[in-house]
């Protein structure tokens, strides 16, 4: 299983928020600079965060992008699901009589993993990072 680059960027862009949590909006610009993408890319991932209420943006020359939900309540799970969706990861597309016995580990896997992301908060993980580094070299 592999998430997708983009989910990447948000987990990251979403606890860069958290640690510079401040009343001031953070623009694109400077943002798509930080994480070194471009900003085409990066407003996509931005709007699908602002569908999924964990950020707002705000429009003109002072406007950017702030928390929306409180960082204490942010998890894993949310900025996951705002960016792949909630979909299955595991179909069973194989016709067979009866309850599908390989797809019920599957569901089984999938709850489990779930539960533990939606029960993992980003601030937690953050909170005593040094430097602002979130990612240690």
């Amino acid at each position: 299983m592999k998430y997708t680059k983009a989910t990447n960027y948000a987990l990251h862009i979403v606890a860069y928020m958290i640690m510079h949590n401040k009343n001031d909006n953070l623009s694109l610009q400077p943002l798509a600079s930080q994480f070194n993408i471009s900003a085409t890319y990066l407003s996509k991932i931005l709007t699908q965060l602002v569908k999924a209420g964990i950020i707002q943006s705000t429009p003109g020359v002072n406007g950017g992008y702030i928390l929306r939900k409180k960082k204490e309540d942010i998890s894993f799970m949310d900025v996951i699901k705002a960016i792949e969706g909630t979909g299955a990861l595991f179909n069973c597309d194989l016709q067979e009589e009866g309850e599908c016995r390989i797809l019920k580990v599957m569901t089984e896997a999938e709850n489990v993993m779930e539960t533990y992301l939606q029960n993992k908060k980003l601030y937690e993980v953050i909170q005593n990072t040094e430097n602002n580094a979130i990612c240690e070299e």
